[in-house]
């Protein structure tokens, strides 16, 4: 008997909206966390009396805001990805980040996912017709409904 290997069928890939849905909802997430951390540094600003601390975190520039937002996001990505194989919208919309043969990703192909997300109009990649999009592209990984997924490589 012939021993098969498990390959990502297209029937398994989240559908264009599923994705969206994982690109705004994440979006959402870090500029919380964003916000959430300069929020603290006020708080701790404010209880120490650092006026100064304050008014760095009230008067940063737009660049400087910028960089602070893609650490950010290379954070979220790299350490969610890493550890659960999805972000927290992919927990809600049900889907999972797998390599070609099911398994899980390693932290490069995460990594390279990640650092591609930060390509000028990256999201856009997903527009034409039959398109993965360039961080799964480069990453060689794929975004799957979880149940359906578990099912059919469970066969």
């Amino acid at each position: 008997m012939e021993n098969q290997q498990f390959k990502v069928s297209a029937d398994l890939l989240a559908s264009k909206t599923e994705r969206f849905l994982n690109f705004v909802l994440d979006l959402a997430i870090i500029g919380i966390l964003v916000l959430a951390f300069r929020t603290t540094i006020n708080i701790i600003a404010e209880i120490s009396e650092n006026v100064s601390l304050h008014n760095w975190v009230s008067n940063l520039s737009f660049e400087i805001q910028l960089l602070f937002g893609i650490l950010v996001l290379i954070f979220y990505y790299s350490l969610t990805e890493i550890y659960f194989s999805r972000s927290f919208a992919k927990y809600f919309t049900k889907t999972l980040v797998v390599k070609a043969d099911g398994s899980k990703p390693n932290r490069k192909s995460i990594i390279i996912r990640t650092m591609s997300r930060l390509i000028p109009f990256e999201p856009f990649s997903y527009l034409s017709p039959n398109s993965q999009g360039w961080h799964d592209q480069l990453s060689v990984t794929y975004v799957v409904k979880k149940s359906e997924f578990l099912k059919k490589r469970s066969l």
